[in-house]
């Protein structure tokens, strides 16, 4: 899996390029561990490129979630696609975590904080 990397005032957005499954969901894990040992804690998935996600994908998100918002950071997530966005919604990870519909939104709530 790629994961490209975009680095604004306010936050980083990382785009993971391909299937997030039991394998690629490690590399982006450990992505988000680096940042946030180096201070980068808004963080912004764009899932635009995301065909797919496996609970161990899911898993990932969840289990940054509560160290990202101990620090004063945030998690937000935009572009899913309607089969990504939908295993979000049928687990109840869109009630958890903020997920939007596009990357201009995920901007402007970065900003406001």
């Amino acid at each position: 899996m790629e994961i490209k990397e975009q680095r604004h005032e306010e936050y980083v957005t990382l785009t993971p390029v391909g299937d997030l499954d039991a394998n690629s969901s490690v590399v982006l894990d450990e992505k988000i561990q680096e940042m946030l040992e180096a201070g980068d804690v808004h963080i912004h998935i764009d899932g635009s490129e995301l065909p797919y996600i496996s609970s161990a994908g899911l898993g990932v998100f969840v289990s940054h979630l509560d160290g990202i918002q101990n620090v004063g950071g945030s998690l937000v997530i935009s572009g899913l696609n309607e089969s990504v966005q939908d295993v979000f919604s049928l687990l109840g990870l869109d009630q958890l975590l903020t997920i939007v519909n596009h990357s201009e939104e995920a901007a402007q709530m970065f900003t406001k904080s």
